[in-house]
């Protein structure tokens, strides 16, 4: 007796789709089973998912024979109706048959196929790398923006565009070592603003984009190492603004892609790309991350376009504060859509915060238990990203508290509220006539 076993290929195939496997097998014998195994573990584990034994059934249902050059011509088929991403793997196809010279005797042959199953990408987002944060308005700085696509198999092609355009990146292997180290800076002065160009020279240089200065040397004054702080900054030109830096050439973006397996089965990708960053050309730039996979019909994409904050919206707690009461005041938006997050400040016009400190970063800022002298006090919120800042003011108004009672002289015999303090000032005003 002879006995040959071959399984039909298959194409990949994406989640979700009805998967047929079927086992092809010849013989001039007599069947004795057929058996289906799902190999895992790189072939150490083999599963059982279908049996078909001869001695115990004479349902054919499952196989389609019929006869060839007085051969035995079989298929033998499994139906997956869902395939799953667990389901990806090595499938194998065992027959065994009697042997035509003696019925104690098994023949065994086997055949095997690998399901690939395809994932398309779940979900895919766009963030800026290391924010918020403090960014200076007197050094071009590097900017990076991270693509991050999850749930796919096998790892998808990343890119990135700009502006509907798709980037030309030199490609980076390895993270970079240092931020400032390995980008270009594409500045021809790195200090070179327009908070520090007296009116007449930003004048000129507005049409052109910064382009005045591209040609010739910067004017006297404007040394890149000077010190911001100690420089004298006329007024009149002082922006909250971020500098327009001045380039002299396009901006060299700079790539990096990795995949990291997920024990899901999928990949994690990530594509970043870096530049350094100019405010003036790239606030209100698209940027779009785009995926290529083979699950996909066409490519699916995530955008972010790059805008400085722009006129916070502010809100305080309670609407009418009184003495003792814990305010509240919160950042609730902006009058556009900012990306990427900004960092927020708080000070407080002239003076310390409530706690002492000069400022409080967050998007709130809290002031326990306000006491009467906050009364008409002037707190500043600068929001700022890497494409520019902006400051809004709010007034504290306090209204007296008819539960906590004004005049009386605590235990440590200082006068407390409003009336406390004008009989102080009139025992003064006494003291100071008595003495003239």
């Amino acid at each position: 007796a002879y006995l040959t076993v071959s399984i039909e290929p298959l194409p990949p195939v994406v989640v979700g789709d009805a998967v047929t496997l079927k086992c092809n097998f010849k013989t001039d014998g007599k069947m004795r089973e057929i058996v289906w195994y799902r190999v895992t573990d790189g072939g150490t584990i083999k599963q059982k998912i279908f049996t078909f034994d001869a001695m115990f059934s004479t349902n054919f249902s499952q196989m389609e024979n019929y006869r060839k050059r007085e051969d035995l011509v079989y298929q033998s088929t499994v139906r997956l109706p869902e395939v799953r991403i667990s389901d990806n793997g090595p499938y194998e196809c065992h027959v065994g048959i009697y042997d035509r010279a003696t019925r104690e005797k098994v023949v065994l042959a086997s055949g095997n196929v690998f399901l690939n199953v395809m994932a398309p990408p779940t979900s895919i987002s766009v963030l800026a790398a290391d924010t918020p944060a403090p960014f200076s308005r007197y050094q071009a700085q590097n900017f990076t923006l991270v693509c991050v696509v999850s749930g796919g198999k096998p790892a998808p092609l990343v890119y990135f565009k700009r502006d509907g355009e798709p980037i030309e990146a030199t490609p980076l292997p390895e993270p970079p070592a240092g931020a400032g180290s390995w980008a270009p800076r594409n500045l021809l002065h790195r200090d070179l603003d327009d908070t520090k160009v007296p009116k007449s020279l930003a004048a000129e240089a507005e049409p052109g984009l910064g382009q005045a200065f591209g040609t010739a040397e910067p004017p006297r004054g404007l040394a890149a190492e000077r010190d911001p702080v100690t420089e004298a900054i006329p007024e009149t030109v002082v922006s909250r603004e971020f500098p327009r830096w001045v380039h002299v050439a396009e901006p060299i973006y700079y790539f990096r892609h990795t995949h990291a397996p997920v024990s899901d089965g999928t990949v994690e990708a990530r594509a970043t790309l870096t530049w350094t960053l100019n405010p003036q050309i790239d606030n209100e730039a698209l940027f779009s991350c785009e995926v290529k996979h083979p699950a996909l019909s066409m490519p699916m994409q995530s955008e972010v376009t790059l805008v400085a904050p722009k006129g916070p919206k502010i809100t305080m707690t309670p609407t009418r504060a009184r003495v003792g009461d814990t305010v509240r005041i919160l950042v609730q938006g902006f009058q556009n859509e900012v990306f990427p997050e900004p960092l927020f400040t708080w000070t407080r016009v002239g003076s310390r915060l409530l706690d002492g400190s000069a400022e409080h970063d967050g998007k709130e800022l809290v002031l326990e238990r306000v006491p009467a002298e906050l009364n008409g006090s002037m707190y500043r919120c600068t929001a700022q990203n890497p494409l520019g800042s902006t400051d809004t003011h709010t007034r504290l108004i306090v209204f007296e508290n008819p539960n906590i009672p004004r005049g009386p002289e605590d235990s440590n015999g200082s006068f407390t509220g409003h009336r406390g303090f004008r009989l102080v000032l009139a025992l003064t005003l006494t003291v100071i006539l008595e003495l003239t």
